[in-house]
């Protein structure tokens, strides 16, 4: 064998063996394979109505002193979505996953699966709503629960509720999920450490059924990549179910405030912050703009608030969040059946 030929080889081999043992560079570790098996009967309403909040609040003065951060907002009141949810924000809805310590709930939205057309199975979240972060793993048992409680039912009503009224399309399995690999590499449970990136997507199918998410709901929202920075938005629209005190995460809400900038690290992205009071269990839900055209896209999704639950902020989606989503998209397509 020629000795540049040889050399060649070694040299290849040498680089996979550094890429795999993670040497000799900043790159966040591999992630295991997403797996999230159907469990028949799990999420029944009473297991989704005693699911809780995975978030943990931030400290109040977080970026205060780190980068580009405008004045704290003043707090804005959320307000209930009007009933029924499906006639006036169907592609918003509840996300539920088992963690080690019991059963979660987040937010999310049904999007646009360009690959796809008009029949998307994508839903866009938090990463804290799928994966742990920096040294922790994927979370099991994730569904997606499109308007979650259509009715806004409460008390003895919800309680004495069926399945078909809770989850009027179902219940929706992920099976698959696209993570930022740097909120797997510095992800954490408090101190905003990783929220520039701490997005997700995830692909979703309902057991036993043809129809994708966007057929069944009707809807989809378009996803608005590279939009402007917080001072060239007027007004952003803000969805949730939030579940801790004082709301239950029964019920829908949204807050809409113009936008302010809010640094956690000077050498990474800012992120989009809003004055409102919804509380954690809305973490993943949408941030919505106008886009060019005049349509309502969403931009972020809720990451971080503080204990008194005066404001929200979520992360800007670049390049890279676009890429993220077009992976969701093309597992999607290999993966569905025409």
């Amino acid at each position: 064998m020629p000795p540049i030929q040889r050399a060649l080889i070694a040299a290849c081999v040498t680089a996979i063996l550094l890429v795999l043992a993670g040497a000799g560079c900043d790159r966040p570790p591999l992630l295991p394979a997403f797996s999230n098996p159907v469990v028949e009967g799990l999420w029944s309403a009473e297991r989704m109505a005693g699911a809780r909040s995975v978030d943990t609040p931030v400290p109040k003065d977080i970026g205060e002193d780190v980068g580009v951060t405008d004045p704290e907002p003043d707090p804005v009141p959320a307000t209930a979505e009007k009933a029924a949810y499906r006639d006036n924000a169907a592609v918003i809805g509840k996300i539920f996953f088992d963690t080690p310590d019991g059963p979660s709930v987040c937010s999310g939205t049904a999007v646009e699966d360009p690959a796809r057309p008009g029949k998307s199975g994508l839903v866009w979240t938090a990463g804290h709503c799928v994966h742990a972060g920096a040294g922790g793993d994927w979370f099991r048992n994730i569904v997606f629960v499109p308007s979650y409680n259509d009715l806004a039912l409460d008390g003895w009503a919800r309680q004495a509720a069926d399945q078909d009224r809770i989850a009027p399309f179902g219940t929706w399995w992920a099976d698959g999920a696209e993570v930022a690999p740097e909120w797997v590499a510095e992800g954490a449970p408090s101190g905003g450490a990783g929220s520039p990136f701490d997005y997700a997507v995830l692909h979703v199918k309902r057991p036993g059924v043809g129809a994708s998410l966007q057929e069944t709901i009707g809807q989809a929202a378009p996803v608005w990549f590279g939009a402007p920075s917080a001072t060239r938005i007027s007004v952003m629209a803000v969805w949730g179910y939030p579940a801790a005190p004082p709301f239950d995460g029964e019920r829908m809400f949204s807050c809409q405030d113009r936008p302010g900038r809010l640094s956690v690290r000077s050498d990474q992205p800012v992120l989009y912050r809003v004055g409102c009071t919804m509380t954690g269990g809305s973490s993943g839900g949408g941030w919505f703009a106008r886009d060019p055209d005049g349509d309502l896209a969403l931009v972020s999704n809720t990451s971080i608030g503080p204990a008194d639950n005066t404001w929200l902020a979520g992360p800007r989606l670049g390049e890279a969040a676009g890429e993220l989503y077009q992976r969701a998209g093309d597992t999607a397509r290999t993966s569905s059946t025409p």
